[in-house]
């Protein structure tokens, strides 16, 4: 870096390559020099350490945001010239400079970087570091929360839909490619060579989007499968080989969308997987116009978590509103003990799958609840599984719940082994998001809102 020496602090380097705002805006304060942007890239490169890094950015997030003195004066200005008569061109003048002490300083820094080669990769990085430093508590606070927000709302623009780059993944894809995109699968992880293959052979297919400065890395991944059905269990499709190597387009009548993965963690909470699910959906009905059915067989993750509370919560008050009398008698018998104690230390682990007894015992309650988990516990309105807000926000149905979808011990820790199928009616998607994001309304099967109804009579027993 040209004149920064080593051992600088991220407080010195702020103070010596970003001087403060002049206290007055008469004109807009120039831009950070290329330069500039150049020295704090290469300061922030050369911070080996997660907590280095946090304190940079937690400086940066509280020295570097919304001047509030700035604010302050502009505010008085602009209710002052309000309160008078005065030319509009001067009134405008006044809110202009006012929108301008809103804007927190790092975000000129922020946009500067992104016109330096490998910028915008290296605020990618950035946000996923700040998350990191977020999650382990080293950074914390409204200026924190603030910053992140900023950076959040640039990177959405950066990487709307009209930059992504759909691609398909095949077996003769570069290895680097192939690699990113088994690393990045963070729903049925990648074991081999051979297991990435099958899921980039016949029957199935792999997309992901780029951005158009970076092209063939991955931003977010969505695997699909081409069935002969609406698949209820994930083994069949991420473990059994198709049994030919040629694809008979007579046998695909469905398209399950197994798994979508974010491969930049920078981008979390940025609108990505939904624009890829409706442009994958739009190539495959090129490639295949006799598809039928296009749906999801997605994880419960927090299912097991939610249960066990609900089981604690219950203990305590001495009653049940889980189960029915059959069914506690039932369970208590298959588990060797009082139902919710006893049941708790079975769930917690992965091996009562092995119990026929205490599997036809589960079957039917289980179900029931994850009906009700799905459908009818919300957040701020909305459906507190996270994965099921994703689909239901793009317009799909809660349609099947799935009794031992995942035999993994990933799935049946999270989810006690059910998955669930979330249908997308290309005719109806669009009316189904508007009344979800709208009213909060979730449109449901018959199946799943029988669940949900036997809940709903059991718990006033």
């Amino acid at each position: 870096m040209r004149g920064l020496g080593p051992g600088l602090t991220a407080g010195r380097f702020l103070s010596l390559r970003f001087p403060p705002r002049p206290p007055r805006l008469r004109e807009k304060t120039p831009a950070p020099a290329e330069g500039q942007c150049a020295d704090f890239v290469s300061f922030y490169g050369g911070l080996s350490e997660v907590s280095e890094r946090a304190e940079l950015l937690s400086r940066l997030a509280q020295g570097f945001g919304v001047d509030h003195g700035q604010v302050a004066e502009q505010s008085a200005g602009v209710l002052q010239l309000r309160q008078q008569p005065r030319e509009a061109a001067v009134l405008l003048l006044a809110e202009d400079r006012l929108r301008y002490a809103l804007v927190p300083r790092y975000r000129g820094l922020f946009h500067h970087i992104s016109k330096l080669d490998g910028g915008v990769r290296f605020l990618v990085q950035l946000r996923a570091d700040l998350l990191q430093a977020q999650s382990l508590k080293l950074v914390e606070g409204p200026h924190v929360r603030e910053m992140d927000g900023v950076l959040k709302s640039m990177l959405s623009e950066w990487f709307s839909s009209g930059f992504l780059n759909l691609e398909r993944v095949t077996w003769h894809s570069p290895c680097e490619v192939l690699q990113k995109i088994s690393e990045s699968e963070a729903v049925h992880p990648v074991r081999s060579w051979m297991d990435i293959k099958r899921r980039v052979g016949p029957y199935r297919r792999c997309y992901f989007f780029s951005h158009c400065s970076t092209p063939e890395e991955p931003l977010v991944v969505l695997h699909v499968a081409l069935t002969s059905e609406v698949t209820s269990n994930i083994q069949a499709i991420v473990k059994e080989c198709p049994s030919s190597e040629t694809e008979d387009k007579n046998r695909i009548v469905a398209a399950m969308f197994y798994s979508i993965s974010l491969a930049q963690q920078g981008l979390q909470g940025v609108e990505l997987g939904t624009f890829l699910i409706k442009r994958v959906i739009k190539e495959l009905q090129r490639e295949f116009p006799q598809l039928g059915a296009f749906s999801s067989l997605s994880p419960i993750p927090g299912f097991t978590k939610w249960l066990l509370g609900q089981l604690s919560s219950q203990k305590e008050h001495g009653h049940s509103q889980l189960f029915s009398d059959s069914e506690a008698q039932e369970i208590a018998a298959a588990v060797g003990g009082p139902v919710h104690e006893t049941l708790k230390a079975v769930l917690s682990g992965h091996e009562w799958v092995k119990s026929e007894k205490v599997v036809r015992a589960l079957q039917a309650p289980l179900t029931r609840l994850c009906a009700w988990y799905l459908y009818g516990e919300k957040h701020r309105g909305y459906a507190l599984n996270p994965v099921a807000n994703f689909h239901l926000q793009n317009g799909a149905v809660l349609w099947r719940i799935n009794w031992l979808g995942d035999l993994s011990p990933k799935g049946i820790t999270g989810s006690c082994g059910l998955m669930v199928n979330y249908r997308y009616y290309l005719d109806e998607t669009a009316t189904h998001s508007t009344a979800y994001l709208g009213s909060k309304h979730i449109k449901a099967s018959e199946q799943v809102l029988s669940l949900v109804a036997q809940h709903q009579k059991n718990s006033k027993l």
